[in-house]
């Protein structure tokens, strides 16, 4: 019997519960099924995934916190296993004009270069950056929930469209609903996931400020978009506090050390 199989198998019957699982392993409690039941539910999941210790289970993720022990995926897992070709976008479900218009921006900019835009599948910033990649293929969302529930509904188009284009990624299992406690815990898999975090429109006591605190905790470098000094925003803050600013999709390059190897020639 596979540790892979044993793995899907305990993800599956924990909803994903990391502690739960965790306690099982390291009792090495009895399984309620033999490893023949085990193996042939493992072999019937309707998707695909990868278990922590698998080959192409994502490193950067590996060397996160809790990182999850399944990762269900739909589209192309390529686009995570290097971390220098990544950069996650986070901001706020409310955002403005211009939040959205710097989102469009800086996610096509960088997108442009082959590099992987990740971020959540929310309303708002997310959907922008989202929506931005994909004509480039490098559309990465995260879900809190399972690959075959659409949360929110009004994204179910693209969602359908990164899994064909790009890549799905979720914890949960697959028929897994959203609930509220979801979320916060899977914005660690998008600060591990990117070289970089960029905050372009966030609220305080957001879950965007989660993300950038699990980033932060990650050692992985922060920007952050400016805004006006009498909006309401966490981003002038971030700035205040070290973070990089962030005006154009050269500022994000540049944190990431790709423009050095743009002019390197190394992807020309």
């Amino acid at each position: 019997m596979k540790s892979s199989d044993v793995l899907v198998y305990l993800n599956e019957m924990y909803q994903a519960d990391w502690n739960a699982i965790n306690d099982v392993i390291h009792r090495r409690a009895p399984l309620s099924a033999t490893p023949e039941q085990i193996e042939a539910f493992a072999a019937s999941l309707p998707t695909r995934y990868v278990t922590l210790g698998d080959p192409d289970y994502p490193q950067s993720l590996s060397q996160g916190y809790k990182p999850p022990w399944v990762l269900y995926y739909q589209g192309n897992l390529d686009l995570i296993k290097d971390i220098d070709r990544a950069a996650t976008f986070v901001g706020a479900r409310k955002c403005g004009d211009y939040g959205r218009k710097m989102a469009r921006e800086l996610a096509e900019g960088v997108a442009k270069q082959g590099v992987a835009v990740v971020s959540g599948l929310a309303a708002g910033i997310d959907s922008e950056c989202l929506k931005a990649a994909l004509p480039y293929g490098k559309a990465v969302a995260v879900l809190g929930n399972g690959l075959n529930k659409f949360y929110p509904s009004a994204n179910e188009e693209l969602q359908k469209e990164i899994a064909r284009t790009g890549l799905l990624l979720s914890e949960y299992p697959f028929e897994c609903p959203p609930t509220a406690q979801h979320f916060p815990l899977r914005n660690r898999i998008l600060a591990a996931l990117g070289k970089v975090t960029i905050v372009i429109e966030a609220q305080e006591h957001s879950g965007t400020m989660i993300t950038t605190a699990f980033a932060a905790a990650l050692g992985r470098d922060i920007g952050a978009v400016p805004f006006r000094a009498d909006e309401e925003s966490s981003c002038n803050g971030l700035i205040r506090e070290g973070a990089a600013l962030v005006e154009k999709p050269e500022d994000v390059l540049d944190i990431m050390g790709y423009n050095a190897w743009l002019r390197g020639g190394l992807f020309r």
